[in-house]
């Protein structure tokens, strides 16, 4: 993601990092449950949770809160963590030039939500999590990238899930799933071939905003690929809520992300409408029943592989037809 020009097709993420960068090699740790029983009540998961290592278990508590405890807000949030990484002159102008934005942002979105969403539900090391990381890293191929610029896209999925359940989810998150969202996504960057990873908690969240105030600034290239993004979440509904969903992406994004698009900041009052509205969701979600059957990788709202995962592999993701 930075300005270099395309190159040939590699099989490993061509990660420009400086010289000094530390090679990191990956760890094993167990699988995630596939079959996980909750206990009883609603808080019936976060007992699970309770008991397991997020260190060690990471990929089980990920998948618990991924897959049966915010399926809604994980999506959600990271539609906007990948919309925040557009505020990035150099993230943005790679994606301008590829032309992805322009001509197939669905397929596009579908490909990042759906190839991130195997790594949950199965985990990064399964055959389906292993085929997903060879067909990200066949992408990023592609394209002389900078290591800071994939570290920082790497963070928005650590953090940003966290931060808007913090916000707007039913319940607030156990500390064992704050801790299992870094040790989860640090494993996927090593074997993403991101370098230099920070080993805490706490150290990569200072590097992400640290970056953020850094980098966020104004260019036409992230003015370009956020009006494409937004043209592609009107899409998904009736062309008559056209102006109500902008208003509601604006509302939704900070003061610094609307400068770096060049997009109007929306009024306090328009923002904690629509903050109350998502309140108000998570208060009528609190009262249903906990889910039983994992939606991270079988919530099939994707438009452009019908009826996936049945009939599908992680490898048909992403090929250019």
């Amino acid at each position: 993601m930075t300005t270099t020009p395309p190159r040939t097709r590699s099989r490993k993420a061509a990660v420009v990092a400086k010289p000094e960068a530390r090679i990191e090699k990956a760890r094993t740790f167990p699988p995630p449950n596939r079959d996980p029983h909750p206990k009883r009540g609603r808080m019936g998961w976060v007992k699970v949770i309770e008991e397991l290592d997020p260190v060690t278990q990471h990929q089980d508590i990920v998948r618990i809160t991924a897959g049966y405890e915010f399926p809604w807000d994980y999506q959600r949030s990271l539609e906007f963590a990948l919309f925040r990484t557009y505020c990035v002159p150099s993230i943005s102008e790679l994606l301008a030039r590829t032309g992805e934005f322009e001509k197939r942002p669905q397929k596009r979105y579908d490909d990042t939500a759906l190839l991130m969403a195997e790594l949950v539900e199965h985990g990064y090391d399964a055959e389906r999590g292993r085929e997903s990381l060879r067909n990200i890293n066949r992408m990023h191929g592609k394209y002389s990238i900078d290591n800071d610029d994939m570290l920082y896209v790497l963070s928005t999925f650590v953090y940003d899930p966290l931060d808007w359940i913090d916000r707007y989810g039913w319940r607030r998150l156990h500390p064992k799933e704050r801790l299992a969202s870094f040790y989860f996504y640090r494993q996927v960057g090593i074997r993403m071939g991101i370098k230099d990873i920070p080993e805490s908690f706490q150290e990569f969240h200072r590097f992400k905003l640290e970056y953020e105030r850094e980098k966020f600034t104004y260019s036409d290239d992230n003015h370009a690929i956020g009006t494409y993004t937004l043209r592609l979440f009107q899409s998904w509904y009736p062309k008559v809520l056209n102006k109500g969903i902008e208003k509601v992406v604006f509302a939704l994004i900070d003061d610094r992300m609307a400068s770096a698009f060049g997009f109007p900041k929306s009024s306090p009052q328009l923002t904690e409408f629509v903050e109350g509205a998502l309140r108000a969701r998570s208060a009528f979600v609190r009262r249903l029943p906990k889910r039983r059957v994992s939606l991270s990788a079988g919530n099939a709202t994707n438009r452009t592989y019908p009826g996936y995962p049945l009939g599908y592999r992680p490898s048909d993701l992403g090929v250019e037809h």
